[in-house]
């Protein structure tokens, strides 16, 4: 639809009416005019007709570039349909071990096995994409921490990024600490409600610069809630030279620091050892953490007014192209005039 920011601006469209009929008009006087090319001039009949009709349409010209210029100074402007903003709900970051061993294929993946790494890539993506509204942020950890997406809308790139990361880019150990304290860095400019980690790992902090459970002391004072995840399958089955032997592929998971970082927090501790576990950990964090249902639109505003101010420069030009064709026209006409040897004695004509 159109509205018009300044529509009290549309009085003005009768001023010129009104100034033409209230101002005196010009008196007229009679006079006589000394006329030596009678006989020429009584010929100029059709011409006057034409340049009556021109000027005529001189005025239209100008009436149309008033009307412009007055709805121009109504500010017109388009709003379009609603649209839908993302809610302004948590700011939530996801930390995931990309480590050396989040490579054991542990996990069952329809007839075959499957990486801890790709478990966790389909899983935390539809996690992801679920969580329409959060603005979310992607950590990635081995022996180093990096930040891998901001905090964004953006949950298309989010999980991209995450599909795309191969693993042990970050090193081969585990830096949970630090994952944190980048966390905690990233967190403390927002506001301080609904700041949330969510950490995934399958191993022991062996490495960084920063202990784990140091980094869960800041966080709880920044008022950041960490959920921690532990990973990894608890039975695999190694074939060996004579029979097949069972070991544990997490034995080296800590649990006790994993549970006391949620602990500090106000967090949860839970442990997945298959992807269907994993999978009914991230809807049970969907309940904890509910999206928020308050939906704010805003519409589009485009203004228009350039538009008919631009058909007013572009009248005007025509106005003045006009004038100047007018004006070599008559000065044709009094060299035609002067050039005529035809002068009869004076006649007086009466104008």
């Amino acid at each position: 639809m159109i509205e018009f920011i300044w529509p009290w601006v549309s009085v003005c469209l009768p001023l010129p009416l009104l100034v033409y009929w209230i101002l005196p008009k010009a008196r007229r006087q009679d006079s006589a005019l000394q006329v030596p090319f009678f006989n020429i001039a009584a010929g100029f009949e059709s011409e006057q007709k034409i340049t009556l009709r021109r000027t005529n349409f001189r005025r239209l010209l100008m009436m149309l570039c008033w009307c412009l210029l007055v709805l121009s100074g109504t500010r017109p402007q388009w709003i379009g349909e609603p649209i839908e903003l993302p809610t302004s709900g948590r700011d939530l970051l996801l930390a995931v071990d990309i480590s050396g061993s989040m490579g054991t294929e542990d996990m069952k993946a329809g007839n075959g096995m499957a990486t801890r790494l790709a478990v966790v890539k389909e899983v935390v993506g539809d996690f992801v994409e679920r969580r329409k509204g959060d603005r979310l942020g992607l950590i990635l950890f081995g022996s180093q921490a990096y930040l891998q997406t901001p905090l964004t809308f953006d949950r298309i790139t989010v999980r991209t990024l995450l599909q795309e990361t191969p693993l042990g880019i970050a090193g081969g150990k585990t830096a949970i600490g630090d994952a944190i304290g980048l966390a905690v860095k990233r967190l403390q400019s927002r506001p301080s409600e609904n700041r949330v980690l969510i950490l995934l790992t399958d191993g022991v902090n062996n490495v960084g610069e920063v202990s784990p459970l140091q980094a869960a002391k800041l966080a709880a004072q920044e008022g950041i809630r960490i959920y921690t995840i532990g990973f990894g399958a608890d039975e695999l089955i190694v074939p060996g030279l004579l029979f097949n032997r069972k070991i544990n592929p997490s034995a080296e998971l800590d649990v006790k620091t994993l549970t006391e970082i949620a602990s500090l927090t106000g967090g949860v501790y839970q442990r997945a050892r298959s992807s269907a576990e994993l999978a009914k950990i991230y809807a049970a964090l969907d309940e904890m953490e509910p999206i928020e249902l308050d939906r704010e639109t805003f519409r589009p505003i485009k203004s228009l007014y350039y538009w008919p101010l631009g058909a007013v420069l572009c009248l005007s030009l025509l106005t003045v192209l006009f004038s100047s064709a007018m004006l070599v026209w008559f000065r044709s006409l009094a060299d035609r005039i002067t050039s005529s040897g035809d002068t009869p004695g004076d006649t007086r004509v009466a104008t």
